[in-house]
């Protein structure tokens, strides 16, 4: 059964990669209700299959490997900080924290203004895990340096809808 779903989801996903391929990634598109660009529809895709795989090797107790293509997850996260606020009923605040990332090949990528006052840095892997809320930032490691960095990573939501709550501490990782 593993095997048939294996070979059936990467068919339809080939056929898939193959049709948005030829279309411009700054055309706008609808998808749950919001208009977006295609590259953001197809990042946002490609953040939902990451982050609920996450729960899959959790349940199977397995450690998983990441890569930098987990940049473009990163990248939305950085990109929804005000959302972060709006949607929680939270003023955006003027202050943009500068976020340091240490990719999992050891790059560093860098996004807003240079800032010692306010900063988040630690592994993208862990950034992208509490951006997609499958896991609370008190679970990895992860640094957040001034008020707004750590009301963010608090209240962070990478994705459409109406708030949802980071997990409770330790709840969503494997023991």
């Amino acid at each position: 059964m593993g095997d048939r779903l294996r070979v059936e989801w990467l068919a339809t996903a080939t056929a898939i990669s193959a049709h948005w391929s030829d279309i411009n990634p700054s055309m706008r598109a609808v998808w749950a209700g919001r208009e977006m660009s295609v590259r953001s529809l197809i990042t946002s895709r490609l953040k939902e299959t990451w982050a609920h795989a996450q729960a899959v090797y959790d349940i199977l107790g397995v450690d998983r490997i990441s890569r930098d293509r987990i940049k473009g997850i990163a990248a939305l996260g950085v990109s929804t900080f005000g959302w972060s606020f709006r949607v929680g009923k939270m003023e955006v605040p003027a202050i943009v924290p500068h976020v340091a990332l240490t990719s999992p090949s050891g790059e560093i990528w860098r996004w807003g203004p240079q800032s010692h006052l306010e900063i988040i840095s630690g592994s993208a892997e862990a950034f992208c895990q509490v951006v997609t809320q499958v896991r609370n930032i008190k679970d990895v490691r992860l640094n957040g340096v001034g008020d707004v960095a750590q009301t963010w990573m608090e209240n962070t939501q990478c994705f459409a809808g109406a708030p949802q709550g980071s997990p409770p501490p330790g709840t969503r990782f494997r023991i």
